[in-house]
């Protein structure tokens, strides 16, 4: 398996985070231009956007938030050549999940469906760095 396979988990986590920050943009110009708000209504970042706008906003900030520790593991797995089947598992988990968590978001919105997607998400990427810190603390330090 090739260091760079982890990568096509990645490049579908950021077309996600893009996707949804078109999206945000389409939803607030649209509120604008309807005359659902106007720029001294958020000008200071004041919540007076219309519900679907923040509830699009909500899952576009939502993917600068955990999915930072996952770019850091994926970029470190790379760069120590620890890159793996594992990984790259966990990383499609990963994503997959995110992908879960932001339909939920964006969609129905409900809980606990959205929470099971942040839940199984979060834990995937706490195991990622669990595993990464293992290999590089202990295995790492050994062979040295």
């Amino acid at each position: 398996m090739t260091q760079t396979a982890i990568l096509y988990p990645v490049f579908v986590q950021v077309f996600l985070t893009f996707f949804l920050q078109g999206w945000m943009r389409k939803e607030r110009v649209g509120a604008v231009k309807r005359g659902e708000v106007t720029f001294g209504d958020i000008s200071l970042r004041q919540a007076k956007w219309p519900a679907r706008a923040t509830q699009i906003s909500n899952a576009f900030h939502n993917q600068l938030e955990t999915p930072i520790l996952f770019y850091a593991v994926v970029a470190f797995l790379m760069i120590t050549s620890q890159v793996d089947l594992v990984f790259v598992i966990l990383a499609w988990v990963f994503v997959l999940a995110r992908l879960f968590h932001a339909y939920i978001h964006t969609t129905v919105n409900r809980q606990p469906y959205r929470f099971y997607g942040y839940v199984l998400a979060s834990i995937t990427l706490f195991v990622m760095w669990v595993l990464f810190a293992i290999r590089i603390l202990f295995y790492s330090a050994g062979g040295a």
